[in-house]
């Protein structure tokens, strides 16, 4: 079988804040105000990490954050607050639709994002030959990662939710960090791969390719 390649990214850097402007909510949800709102859902240039920023001690509260993924299905997490300081998702939002605190906030706090951002995910095959050649691809300035897990949320006998996967870096530590464009493979295939974006003003795009179909 010829191989088969499967392109994610692009990545791109957000101006942060831009969810919801500072505010002291009571339990409930907060008001979506900031500059990517419209018509009360914010909508950002690619799917990325939700930032919730205090000036006190928000770490007993509880902050749920609710909208869409790259597919455009609908997501949600819940994680508590940061003590004077951040706090933010473990998933990637296209759309923040809701965000809710459990109780009274005690200072003032702003909703926004970074330049942290993951690619969509690729599924590898278990029936295909192990090995799985990566290409990563820079324009611009960017520091990235390529992970791996194999905790699977279809799994029909032990699903892991999304929020609660583990994720762990490239066993090859030229795409550990990275800030160039870089070739690199998996000896043995992960259930789920991924590029983490961890900062930059341009884009990475990364191809996978896994070696056809295993001889049995």
């Amino acid at each position: 079988m010829r191989p088969v390649t499967v392109t994610v990214g692009s990545l791109a850097t957000a101006v942060a804040n831009n969810i919801a402007l500072s505010q002291t909510p009571v339990a409930g949800s907060l008001t979506l105000n900031g500059a990517l709102v419209v018509s009360g859902i914010a909508v950002m240039d690619t799917p990325r990490r939700v930032l919730v920023t205090t000036t006190g001690n928000e770490s007993s509260n509880t902050f749920t954050i609710y909208g869409t993924n790259w597919s455009g299905n609908a997501i949600s997490e819940t994680f508590l607050g940061p003590n004077a300081g951040t706090a933010y998702s473990v998933l990637d939002y296209a759309t923040v639709t809701k965000i809710t605190v459990s109780a009274n906030a005690a200072n003032a706090l702003t909703v926004g994002t970074n330049g942290v951002a993951s690619s969509p995910w690729v599924r590898l095959d278990e029936w295909a030959l192990a090995q799985v050649a990566i290409q990563c691809d820079v324009t611009g300035t960017v520091n990235y990662t390529v992970q791996q897990t194999l905790d699977d949320p279809n799994s029909p006998t032990n699903p892991v939710a999304p929020a609660s996967m583990i994720w762990v870096n490239s066993a090859d530590a030229n795409v550990v960090n990275a800030t160039t464009t870089q070739i690199s493979y998996f000896a043995y295939a992960p259930i789920w791969a991924r590029v983490l974006l961890n900062s930059g003003t341009e884009n990475v795009v990364a191809r996978f390719s896994q070696l056809g179909v295993a001889p049995y």
